[in-house]
């Protein structure tokens, strides 16, 4: 077991954990409503389905957990997807590069990127935790804003499991105890918390870095 900084003498939580989309990015229901508007999708049709999906636990038919952990490749959920929306004017749906076109609408948020960066540069190991839906990620910059990053489709594993904190821990080499995971999605907050770690729900920037500036005893103000 990974040896915890706090029990050699260091106080309080020694390294951070962040998601991506909705964290690192503008929120999640931007892109989303900005994708069917563009592609004619009925949203709120859209929305629930994807409560569906999410709400079933059976991680072997479920299309959106294959595709977070790498069994489905972007083409065939496109295909899977494109099949179960519908337009609002009853045309076709164009299931070629359906997942690209959702994700376009992502903006970086420089709050958050510039508070990891600081966070990192005070001394604190920091990774990327994110479940990914075949996005292709802005790698710009990653190297300056982390030390480990973990990619649910690259190692099998997808949030809100419990092994993929895991060994976003063991990467950083620290246990989970020391952790700080920001996550705009409650249940992935909560299966952070209970394998340890500290959780923190982003909805607001303003509020996420007085969260972090107190758990890492820095002055974060000027973010």
């Amino acid at each position: 077991m990974t040896e915890s900084r706090s029990e050699h003498g260091a106080a309080g939580v020694s390294a951070l954990v962040v998601d991506y989309g909705g964290v690192l990015t503008s929120p999640l229901d931007e892109a989303m409503r900005a994708w069917c508007d563009g592609d004619g999708i009925d949203n709120e049709h859209f929305r629930t389905l994807m409560t569906t999906w999410l709400r079933d636990t059976d991680p072997g038919a479920n299309p959106a957990y294959r595709l977070e952990r790498g069994e489905l490749t972007a083409a065939e959920f496109e295909r899977l997807l494109a099949a179960e929306l519908r337009s609002v004017d009853g045309r076709p749906l164009t299931a070629d590069g359906m997942l690209r076109r959702m994700f376009a609408g992502f903006q970086a948020a420089p709050a958050m990127v510039d508070v990891v960066r600081r966070i990192r540069a005070a001394g604190h190991p920091t990774a990327l935790l994110s479940n990914s839906w075949g996005l292709d990620y802005d790698r710009t910059d990653w190297d300056a804003l982390f030390d480990v990053t973990v990619i649910s489709g690259e190692v099998g594993l997808r949030k809100p499991e419990r092994e993929i904190y895991l060994l976003t821990a063991e990467r950083l080499g620290v246990a989970p105890a020391d952790c700080v995971f920001v996550d705009d999605l409650g249940p992935n907050v909560r299966a952070a918390e209970q394998v340890g770690m500290t959780g923190i729900r982003h909805v607001d920037p303003a509020q996420t870095v007085a969260e972090l500036a107190a758990h890492f005893r820095l002055d974060l103000a000027a973010v």
